[in-house]
């Protein structure tokens, strides 16, 4: 899960369904991969960066939290 890419997601009023258009993914595809279901590849970590999130870094973004079961 990238809690980060979601909240910054949040605070710039983008869906989902805006992403997945510019980035040439599937809704599906791209809501996987936020969840951590699917890994990104290396291109689309950086174009992600430079589409929509230019000015947060790399770690920030794609610091992830990990569901821990018990």
């Amino acid at each position: 899960m990238f809690p980060n890419i979601r909240a910054e997601m949040a605070r710039s009023n983008l869906l989902i369904s805006s992403m997945a258009k510019k980035l040439k993914l599937n809704e599906r595809t791209l809501g996987n991969k936020l969840s951590g279901k699917t890994e990104f590849t290396w291109s689309e970590v950086n174009r992600i960066r430079t589409l929509f999130f230019p000015t947060c870094s790399l770690e920030y973004l794609f610091e992830q939290i990990h569901n821990k079961s018990a």
